[in-house]
């Protein structure tokens, strides 16, 4: 199949659109792929990108933590030591805005399931997705979770979960408009969407400009803006509720910009730049590197 290229907005349909820059793949393939930015809604987006079954291959690299669990690299152990704590901050943010102790809750894109994992600890019945195989099979040997294939989303019946929870997923996902219709019928009436998504108007992003590690071509198909969230969830007839900060994904972003930029981490001025941008961030958390939507259905 021919690669995806836009000739609209593929969040609000504008025709309006501009090219930013090319942005290379580190990961996988070392292929550059142009980066387009919507000028009605602001959404960023990737061009040429492979389509739903296609894009496969790029993820195969065991730098792609989420599926592999790997420890290799400085980088990547840092990334383990954090996940502990954050399983748990996350665990916490689900059951403040769900308002429930308990409850049934969808993981999208639940690569390993090492959430999903710290939430059935905590009482919770759960369910996850994700499109990698491999994953799956990992999450069954680590925690013995029966993930389902993605695709299943959609045979999924109405207002079945108190909470959905997409951490870094939405990026990821070639049929946008449809997902988050079908996200809206399977939540509960008064349930919570979590979605956390990279935010490229944050001042890291602003700093490493196309080295900036977030962009993660062509995996991420899209580059959202606070701007852009709200457009598409309105649209959708879903309602932003609050903005929440994700702090430590400025360090981590950081350290793999400044490789990507410059050869190789400098740990540093990564870090520098990290806190710079946070401390950014809290006096406007539409401006942290990345953000947590707390997402309901009612106006």
């Amino acid at each position: 199949m021919p690669p995806i290229h836009y000739d609209a907005c593929p969040g609000c349909g504008a025709t309006q659109i501009r090219p930013v820059f090319l942005v290379k793949d580190y990961t996988v393939s070392g292929e550059a792929f142009p980066v387009e930015e919507c000028t009605s809604c602001s959404l960023r987006f990737t061009q040429d990108v492979p389509d739903q079954l296609s894009i496969g291959p790029y993820y195969k690299s065991e730098d792609y933590i989420s599926h592999s669990n790997t420890r290799k690299g400085l980088v990547s152990r840092l990334y383990q030591m954090v996940r502990t704590r954050t399983m748990q901050q996350k665990a916490g943010l689900v059951e403040r805005y769900a308002q429930k102790r308990k409850g049934r809750l969808l993981d999208l894109g639940c690569g390993t399931g090492t959430f999903l994992d710290t939430m059935k600890k905590r009482g919770w019945e759960v369910a996850g997705l994700e499109p990698d195989a491999d994953a799956r099979n990992m999450a069954k040997q680590l925690y013995n979770l029966d993930i389902a294939p993605s695709h299943e989303l959609y045979q999924l019946g109405e207002a079945q979960f108190d909470a959905i929870t997409l951490w870094h997923v939405l990026e990821h996902v070639h049929e946008l408009h449809e997902y988050l219709d079908q996200l809206k019928k399977i939540l509960k009436p008064d349930g919570v969407l979590l979605i956390a998504v990279p935010n490229y108007t944050s001042r890291d992003a602003d700093i490493y400009e196309q080295y900036w590690a977030a962009y993660d071509v062509p995996r991420h198909l899209y580059h959202f803006s606070p701007k852009a969230m709200n457009v598409l969830t309105e649209r959708h007839g879903l309602h932003i509720k609050k903005l929440l900060p994700m702090w430590f994904d400025s360090f981590y972003v950081s350290l793999l910009s400044s490789k990507y930029k410059y050869g190789k981490t400098q740990y540093m001025g990564a870090g520098l730049h990290g806190i710079s941008s946070n401390i950014n961030a809290t006096r406007n958390t539409k401006e942290c590197s990345s953000v947590i939507y707390v997402i309901r259905k009612e106006g």
